[in-house]
């Protein structure tokens, strides 16, 4: 149920940003990680899909990061509305 009303309004918003945007494409890859977690629930066993988790989540960490150098305030407003955990780097 969360998860649906989440994607309403992220998808109301995605079409006022471009597709290309450092803020959609986190969006994108963290639908994709909590997919792929809730499928690893499932089949713990799935090797390949462990994997590909750890290389979109890798993507997503540089992204974030990339961010949060280039503008604190839109990282921080992303990390609230993906309701994600800060990096502890940061």
């Amino acid at each position: 149920m969360v998860k649906k009303s989440f994607v309403s309004v992220m998808v109301q918003e995605k079409k006022e940003e471009k597709c290309g945007s450092v803020e959609f494409q986190v969006f994108r890859f963290t639908n994709k990680i909590r997919r792929l977690t809730s499928h690893l629930e499932l089949h713990r066993k799935d090797y390949l899909s462990q994997r590909g988790l750890r290389k979109i989540l890798e993507k997503r960490q540089r992204l974030l990061a990339y961010l949060s150098k280039k503008n604190r305030v839109r990282y921080k407003e992303l990390i609230s509305k993906l309701n994600i955990r800060e990096s502890k780097n940061r």
